[in-house]
């Protein structure tokens, strides 16, 4: 059989492959159009029936309340205003603001509280994982019972515990604890924070640019060598506009009944983060802990015949094929991190639920509020997810490409 022969031969064959995965493609696709319509129809017919429920009841379901001002003061959070420029504002919410504003300030105060948990719980999971597997007794046992006890009980008592405990035992602000700027008192934590004296000159807005070119560069780009350049130039930028007074520093500063400057932090806020970093970080430790363990001895063995020290083989060999395994699992905590900031309410943080409540309550649009809330946290679950994926798919491609 000549070459041209097996050619023929073979391409009905090859013909009819591709037409039976282009049917079984087409198939598929009408499967999954199919169940979605399902669901959507299902949705709306379940909606559809609600409202008319409501209508025997004399209870009208619109979203039109939004509009209506909110009539309430909350005790912290920010909030869009649209002044007719452009770029909205952020400002501080007030009672004249509208009820729309008001729940923008409880999703502002919930992805605050989320986004400082998640930093900080993943920094002291990770440690508490490595410490449950160090070569130190007392390292090694603190960490467990560290985890257990804070594993075994409820997240609510905890809160409930750092609250009335620990942060309403603080000193007054006339006698508050300082630390290196920080003060500590029962008004609240209050931080040092940068502030832009540079003005509108073209040169510090230019080094101002530069700098966050550089934080960017130091996030984004894989090479090695070309982000320690971009950490190096954002360090002497940095050091270069505070020396030239383009930034300086607002520290807080106390008087008898209170504090100015800086940034705070209220009391219930600092109960709820502290609550919840403590909490979510007892079940990092664990995941972190189970990867390690899940790695082949041989990896310790090889660091150990090259001379590596322990602090070493962890930092640059462990750790580093740790988190491209448990990167999907630190996803799933910080989902539960973050709708765990519904716990708030019972220490009275203005989260979005408790929001939601006092507008539940002040308006009688309580379905449409849990609506509204239920879509607020969907939607900050798919961020997380989002964002934990891409970042799992970086690691991925990295780890290949090496």
């Amino acid at each position: 059989m000549t070459v041209h022969q097996a050619n023929a031969a073979g391409a009905p064959a090859d013909d009819d492959l591709l037409a039976r995965r282009r049917r079984n493609r087409i198939r598929y696709d009408a499967i999954q159009f199919a169940v979605i319509a399902a669901a959507v129809v299902l949705v709306v017919l379940f909606g559809y029936a609600v409202k008319e429920g409501l209508a025997r009841h004399g209870i009208k379901f619109s979203f039109s309340f939004l509009w209506d001002a909110a009539g309430f003061d909350i005790s912290e959070g920010k909030t869009f205003v649209f002044d007719g420029s452009f770029w909205p504002g952020f400002t501080d919410f007030t009672s004249d603001r509208l009820i729309a504003q008001a729940f923008v300030a409880g999703i502002f105060n919930t992805i605050k509280v989320a986004i400082l948990a998640i930093i900080l719980s993943t920094v002291l999971g990770t440690l508490l994982g490595v410490g449950r597997l160090s070569t130190n007794w007392v390292v090694r046992n603190l960490s467990f019972w560290c985890v257990e006890f804070v594993r075994n009980t409820p997240l609510l008592i905890q809160l409930v515990f750092w609250y009335f405990a620990v942060v309403l035992h603080f000193p007054p602000i006339a006698a508050a604890a300082k630390f290196y700027g920080v003060v500590i008192s029962q008004q609240g934590l209050y931080f040092p924070v940068p502030a832009w004296q540079g003005g509108s000159s073209p040169l510090a807005i230019g080094a101002a640019v530069l700098f966050w070119a550089a934080v960017l560069g130091l996030i984004f780009i894989r090479q090695k060598k070309a982000r320690w350049m971009c950490a190096g130039a954002a360090v002497v930028l940095a050091g270069a506009m505070f020396a030239t007074g383009v930034l300086g520093l607002d520290v807080p500063v106390t008087s008898k009944f209170q504090a100015r400057g800086g940034t705070a932090m209220s009391p219930e806020m600092a109960a709820l983060l502290l609550a919840i970093v403590f909490n979510s970080a007892s079940y990092i430790a664990e995941i972190v802990r189970g990867a390690i363990d899940a790695l082949p001895k041989g990896q310790w063995e090889a660091a150990a015949s090259l001379s590596l020290t322990r602090r070493d083989t962890v930092n640059d060999i462990i750790l580093p094929q740790v988190f491209r395994v448990v990167l999907p699992s630190f996803g799933n905590q910080y989902i539960s991190l973050t709708k765990n900031t519904a716990l708030g309410i019972a220490i009275g943080y203005p989260e979005l639920f408790n929001i939601y409540g006092t507008i539940a309550n002040q308006t009688g649009h309580s379905l449409e509020g849990i609506v509204i809330v239920m879509v607020s946290y969907l939607i900050l679950s798919w961020a997380i997810s989002a964002a934990v994926g891409w970042a799992d798919r970086r690691m991925t491609k990295r780890g290949a490409s090496r």
